[in-house]
């Protein structure tokens, strides 16, 4: 499973309470349709550091890096130095 793949499980599994891929797209924005609020980054963060192994600065808590399922799978890739996808 890619790293989108997952990015895109977690969410609509813990937010979303859904499987169904139509509920969101990769680009649709987190804050612009309520999806997740200052707890949701929270456990977003703790679900980026156990499941890829990164570290997440306060600094890096922007939505530019966590405000979409694209954005987040950038995010990951440019921490642990792979491609995204």
């Amino acid at each position: 499973m890619s790293v989108t793949e997952k990015l895109r499980a977690y969410v609509l599994d813990t937010y979303l309470f859904t499987s169904d891929q139509n509920a969101l797209g990769n680009d649709d924005s987190f804050l612009d349709k309520g999806i997740i609020d200052s707890t949701g980054i929270l456990e977003l963060v703790m679900f980026l550091e156990e499941q890829f192994g990164v570290k997440v600065d306060d600094a890096e808590l922007l939505p530019e890096n966590f405000d979409s399922i694209n954005r987040l799978a950038q995010f990951v890739a440019r921490k642990t130095g792979q491609a995204s996808g």
